[in-house]
Formats: C-alpha cells, structure tokens, sequence
C-alpha cells in the first residue's frame, strides 16, 4: 500500500530533501562564520536569507498537506517532521544573530566544534529525509537515525566541558553570559536534528 501511494504525492519528499540541503547550506555558513569573523555581517544575512528560503519551502508542504486528501506519509508525521526541520534553521539563524547582536569579538575554539558538530547533524538529516520516498531504504535511514543520536550526545559532552570552562576561565562577565547563550542555542540544534531523527524512525516502524 505504501509503496503503490508513494508516487501520487512525491512531491512531499522533494521538500524534505529541499529543506534539508538548505539546513545544509546554513550549518555551512554558520562555521564559515565562526572561522572567519572578518565577513560576519555578510554571513549572519546568508544564514537570514538561506532560512528565509526554507520557511517557504515548509509553507509550501504544509499547503499541498491541506490540500492533499491521500498522503504517502501520515499526515501528523509530515507535518512535524518538516517543523522540526524549520526549527533548525531557525535556531542556526539565532546564533548568527546572538553573535551579531552580542557584538562577540572571537569566538572559542568549543563553540567553533559544537558548529561543526551542527553541520554533521544537518547532513546526516538530509541522508536520512533522501532515503524516505522508499522503505526500502529503512536499515540504512535507521543507521543514519543512530549517528544522529550520538552526535547529539557528542555536543552534549562538549557543551557541558565548556560551560565548565567558561565558568572557571572566564573573568568577563558580560563574555560568559555571551557565550553561555552561543553554546546553548548550538546544542539545541542538535536536539533538534535528534527530534527530526526520532520523527524518522517512528515513519519506518509504521511503514516498513
């Protein structure tokens, strides 16, 4: 049944694949950001620009839902997982902008590792939403499920060794506050990978 439904609205599924290279794109610019602070406002406005673009590709899913009477997916999974999508663009562009408004001058080398942790979330995202249009793709998109898992236990680790830091190193404290809000928006991207994740496997229990 699932495999026979799937062609009528694959539409869905370009849009999962569409915003998940544009959470790409935004984990990118994000730590070419924290790599160079010489171009900031250039790439703090890519970042506005790239979740602008993914706003309207989740507006446009969640139009086809409305209108679409049989769905390839149940209707509540598409609709929360192409949130949790926009979520982590949304967060991505939180910490372009904290950085940007917080007039941060350097940024930590922990900071820098939790970004780059948030681009591998994005990309194992994008492996996983490409794979959906086919449950026969499901052992591979459940293995993909799991590295986002660890990731995400990776930047919690890394998170808590740097608030530990942060509070014993840093004398600033206007800095700390700063960079204890960095740190926590970074993290929470990967939460939301995670959520996309779990999203991803309960689709697979229902379906294969």
């Amino acid at each position: 049944m699932f495999g026979r439904l799937m062609p009528t609205e694959g539409k869905f599924f370009e849009f999962f694949i569409q915003h998940g290279e544009l959470c790409v794109k935004g984990s990118k610019e994000l730590v070419s950001l924290m790599t160079n602070f010489d171009d900031l406002e250039h790439r703090v406005h890519a970042i506005e620009t790239i979740e602008k673009q993914a706003d309207k590709v989740t507006h446009s899913a969640l139009e086809l839902l409305h209108k679409t009477f049989i769905t390839p997916l149940d209707r509540e999974d598409i609709h929360h997982l192409i949130n949790r999508m926009d979520d982590i663009l949304d967060l991505l562009e939180d910490v372009a902008q904290t950085i940007s408004l917080y007039d941060i001058k350097a940024i930590t080398p922990e900071a820098k590792r939790l970004a780059e942790l948030c681009q591998t979330c994005c990309e194992k995202v994008l492996a996983s939403v490409s794979l959906l249009h086919n449950m026969d793709n499901a052992r591979e998109m459940l293995a993909i499920c799991a590295e986002i898992d660890r990731l995400e236990s990776d930047a919690d680790h890394v998170m808590r060794a740097a608030m530990s830091k942060l509070f014993r190193e840093e004398p600033d404290v206007r800095n700390l506050i700063k960079l204890k809000a960095i740190y926590e928006l970074l993290e929470t991207v990967t939460d939301r990978c995670e959520d996309v994740a779990n999203i991803v496997e309960g689709i697979i229990v229902e379906n294969a």
